[in-house]
């Protein structure tokens, strides 16, 4: 516990951080909501009006990088002033809640989705699901080429056509849930092994699928609703590239999830209550499959057409609740050159 505080606290420290707001006291429901969001303005942030809208309920939203957000968190401790954590992956949740800052979500939320995709303790839950995919150029390899298991990318006739980015919260997320099923020993020689075969590094999985579509790299590890972004953003008839889903069990296969908590300070606050569940209503959860592509978690809630369903998808054999040691992952990251 000590040693996950320090580090997260360091990366705080590393990091510029963002501007206080107005003291403590997050239990009180005057005033705007404070919500820390992982998930960017552009995408969530006409979300977060209707949201307003709707209820009536303002909300003073910081944005960040989840792992940021995380990292200031456990530096603010019962200090903070945020209300609500909403988070781009569960590595970022699980690493606040190890450090006890999570209330127990209200009750009409704490069990809405599947038990894999929520914390056991009821401090976090899932909002919408994203699979780990390869996406691949298929005027270079068929489907059949493209590797089951992301194991096989170290292979050299990969040398140089594969693209990965390593400071996306979702690849640090996958690596976290490499080394809980496979061990610290057997993720870092992996990472070395791309390292060594020249993988070619992005800032985000958007510029991954650029290059996988127009050809400068073969395969690119990224989310699987980046196809029909690319789509939206330059027509589906000027998109090349494809994805290919991994070989059930394999690391590569991960479902991830952006989720969601609420902090200690507000566990009493019914407008947290309010966002939480409102999230996780059908006419929201509709909202993120339409417009973003990803899985909704809520059961009953189709995925968007041409995707595989959900239960169908088979990730690692890892509790998303243990993808907690962000620090660990970080660290290794360093020591193999990626950060």
């Amino acid at each position: 516990m000590k040693h996950r505080t320090a580090a997260l606290a360091a990366l705080a420290l590393a990091l510029p951080l963002l501007a206080a707001c107005g003291g403590s006291g997050s239990d009180s429901a005057d005033g705007p909501l404070v919500v820390y969001s992982g998930r960017s303005e552009e995408l969530v942030g006409p979300l977060f009006a209707q949201f307003t809208t709707e209820t009536g309920i303002p909300l003073e939203v910081r944005y960040g990088d989840s792992a940021e957000l995380a990292a200031q968190l456990v530096e603010e401790g019962d200090r903070t002033p945020a209300q609500v954590f909403f988070a781009q992956d569960a590595g970022a949740l699980g690493a606040v809640a190890a450090e006890g800052l999570f209330a127990q979500l209200p009750a009409a939320a704490a069990t809405v989705v599947p038990a894999n995709y929520r914390s056991p303790e009821g401090t976090w839950t899932g909002v919408t699901g994203r699979a780990r995919v390869i996406a691949y150029d298929p005027r270079q390899v068929s489907e059949a080429e493209v590797p089951d298991s992301v194991f096989d990318l170290t292979d050299p006739k990969w040398k140089g056509k594969v693209g990965m980015a390593p400071t996306n919260a979702s690849f640090q997320a996958f690596v976290t849930a490499m080394r809980v099923a496979q061990g610290d020993d057997v993720t870092q020689k992996w990472l070395e092994g791309l390292v060594a075969n020249d993988a070619q590094t992005y800032e985000k999985n958007g510029l991954i699928m650029d290059a996988v579509n127009s050809g400068q790299i073969t395969l690119g590890l990224v989310n699987h609703y980046y196809l029909s972004e690319m789509g939206a953003e330059i027509g589906p008839e000027n998109v090349i590239a494809k994805i290919k889903f991994s070989a059930p069990g394999d690391p590569g296969a991960l479902v991830n999830v952006a989720g969601v908590g609420v902090m200690q300070g507000a566990s009493d606050n019914a407008n947290a209550a309010t966002l939480v569940e409102w999230l996780l209503s059908t006419p929201t959860q509709e909202w993120f499959v339409a417009n973003t592509g990803e899985y909704s978690l809520v059961p009953g809630i189709a995925a968007r057409e041409g995707l595989p369903p959900l239960d169908s998808l088979r990730g690692p054999d890892v509790p998303l609740a243990e993808v907690a040691d962000l620090p660990g992952t970080l660290a290794m990251l360093e020591d193999v050159g990626l950060l």
